[in-house]
């Protein structure tokens, strides 16, 4: 006599499930990459821009002066460099080790912003350059000026911090660099030998290594 189950089996609601959680992960990946590589390229390329002005007293009249991102605060393009590595990095290592790298990558976003943030109002840069040009270490700039460059900055610092966010929230999800290269296990066909040449020398030799009997006939 046969017996009828009145429990469905769940196998096809699990391999739905399964399908969009692994489309997230893809996204989430993706958005992270994205992000990550974005805003350093950003920050590298805002730090290089004007972001400050100003005029300079030097005799009886004024010299312009600019001061770019770099001459202001180096702080910004060298983390969006660490945020890149972290970036690269998160790939590379899995469990608690890609969760600090994470946290590293968050890091070095916010503090590419915050330093941009505090630079785009920094005077210093005009000054100093304004003491070396006239002469006098006491001269400071004057009609100073600031550009947005400094606010582009941070947002790329933004960005960066987005990316780390994304790798702290769903970086266990994300596939390993490395695991793509591993094997699977499965045992691979060997090579058929080569046949034995009587008249080479080195086969016979090599037939020899391995035990066998060169002069057997097959």
């Amino acid at each position: 006599m046969e017996y009828v189950s009145a429990v469905p089996v769940p196998q096809p609601r699990a391999e739905a499930a399964a399908a969009p959680d692994s489309a997230g992960s893809r996204r989430t990946l993706a958005a992270g990459l994205l992000l990550g590589a974005a805003g350093a390229t950003v920050v590298l390329l805002a730090s290089g821009q004007t972001w400050a002005e100003g005029k300079a007293p030097v005799g009886g009249g004024t010299l312009p002066l600019s001061a770019d991102g770099q001459d202001v605060t180096g702080l910004p393009a060298a983390l969006a460099i660490v945020g890149l590595a972290a970036l690269v990095a998160v790939f590379a290592v899995r469990g608690a080790g890609r969760g600090v790298v994470a946290g590293l990558l968050a890091l070095s976003g916010l503090g590419a912003a915050l330093s941009a943030f505090i630079g785009a109002s920094d005077s210093g840069a005009l000054d100093e350059k304004a003491a070396q040009t006239s002469g006098d270490s006491a001269a400071t700039i004057t009609a100073l000026s600031h550009t947005a460059w400094p606010y582009v900055t941070a947002a790329g610092g933004l960005l960066i911090l987005l990316a780390g966010l994304l790798a702290l929230r769903y970086g266990n999800r994300w596939p390993t660099m490395s695991g793509r290269y591993e094997r699977d296990g499965t045992p691979r066909p060997r090579k058929a030998p080569r046949p034995l040449d009587p008249d080479r020398p080195e086969d016979l030799w090599k037939a020899l290594d391995r035990g066998e009997d060169p002069t057997r006939e097959a």
